[in-house]
């Protein structure tokens, strides 16, 4: 009895293992804050919002429930935010990147369309991680010193003036490449409005794309 209370206990434990994977992945993020207003504000200064170009790296556990659903856990690190871009009269363009560092964790529900193609979606919650500002002027002589000032500025403003947690969700899709390797896409829509203490009902999200690598390993 104890030999087959062992192997039943044993043929438990390696069904249970064969169904969940561990993994990485890694690629290039693309993100936007979107403003109601149409243009950023904070502390008089205008300029539109744009898109910018970043990275992530994360980890994940997948667990098979059958041949066709599944649901997965991520966390990341990843470089989000936006970009804005200020017209100065004189044909002076002022570009502020602003660099968003942030844990993400994502956990979907997926459905293999194919052995190798998977559909998912789900929330995410994000948390900061640090927060800081690129600026760069065009047309006209730079001033080094004056850059360092609006640079840490924005960061405080920023730092003072966002929540430091943000909610949304996302969907996406990945297919296997060859054994564990894998590509994935997805898109997430922030659902926060991350402006701490709102003036006149304005509201500010992130939306962002991801395009990336990863490895399952069996």
């Amino acid at each position: 009895m104890k030999k087959i209370l062992l192997a039943s206990a044993l043929a438990l434990f390696t069904g249970m293992n064969a169904q969940t994977t561990f993994g990485v992945k890694a690629g290039y993020a693309s993100s936007k804050l979107n403003s109601n207003e149409g243009d950023l504000q904070l502390g008089g200064i205008e300029g539109k919002l744009k898109s910018k170009s970043g990275f992530y790296v994360g980890a994940l556990v997948e667990h098979k429930l059958n041949s066709k659903f599944a649901v997965q856990g991520e966390v990341q690190y990843a470089n989000l935010g936006g970009k804005a871009e200020v017209s100065l009269p004189g044909g002076i363009t002022v570009t502020e990147k602003f660099n968003f560092n942030r844990i993400v964790i994502p956990v979907s529900a997926r459905y293999y369309a194919t052995p190798e193609l998977g559909i998912y979606a789900g929330p995410y919650v994000s948390f900061k991680a640090n927060t800081t500002v690129k600026m760069k002027v065009s047309g006209a002589a730079s001033n080094p010193q004056g850059i360092n000032e609006g640079e840490e500025y924005l960061e405080k403003a920023f730092n003072d003036n966002l929540k430091s947690t943000d909610f949304g969700l996302f969907f996406g899709a990945d297919y296997n490449v060859y054994k564990g390797l894998f590509v994935d896409a997805r898109y997430s829509f922030g659902l926060t409005n991350m402006i701490k203490d709102p003036v006149n009902d304005e509201k500010m999200k992130m939306n962002f794309f991801q395009l990336g690598l990863g490895y399952k390993f069996k």
